[in-house]
């Protein structure tokens, strides 16, 4: 099936006029949650997994993108819940992350991707100091949509490469990653 969406980074992605914003959201054990299109590369289909061994536990293994290794993260083992299922809906999202003056590629298992919204920065609160299920340096905000909350991630925090790199070598599953509040 190859690429599934494409995200195209121009200025409209970013926000028109009316302060909006758009954000790539999808389902992640029960749970809507939202990423800055702007960081998203590609979609695509679940499958074809290397395993590494000494990984943490969140790491599922990697992939090659057009002969590129590309870590791949089980975001609901990042979050300290048990590790995703993985049906026919299961995607990989690249993401592009920013380490230092490098950009890395790294996948992300999601449940299903849901769509692209558009939401307005005035809808956009700050996160909770508490009562999250997941870290709080984990979110960027809490975006209103039709009266319910998604919860918008700060990819450069979840997916940090040089945080990932340390959990690697301690050989840590992350014990710590649920918030305890």
């Amino acid at each position: 099936m190859g690429a599934i969406v494409r995200a195209e980074q121009h200025a409209e992605a970013v926000g028109n006029e009316e302060g909006q914003s758009q954000h790539l959201t999808f389902l992640l054990g029960g749970e809507m949650f939202a990423i800055p299109i702007l960081n998203i590369k590609e979609i695509i289909e679940y499958g074809h997994l290397t395993t590494v061994p000494m990984m943490p536990a969140f790491i599922r293994g990697v992939i090659n993108l057009r002969g590129s290794v590309v870590p791949v993260v089980d975001l609901a083992v990042r979050f300290g819940r048990k590790a995703s299922d993985i049906t026919r809906r299961t995607c990989i999202v690249i993401i592009e992350i920013e380490s230092g003056d490098e950009k890395q590629d790294v996948g992300v298992v999601v449940d299903t991707v849901n769509e692209v919204l558009e939401i307005p920065r005035a809808e956009i609160e700050q996160a909770p100091s508490f009562g999250a299920r997941i870290r709080a340096d984990f979110i960027r905000g809490m975006g209103k949509i039709n009266g319910k909350f998604v919860i918008i991630l700060a990819v450069n925090h979840v997916l940090s490469i040089d945080e990932m790199a340390m959990l690697g070598q301690a050989g840590s599953a992350e014990p710590e990653a649920l918030a305890p509040v």
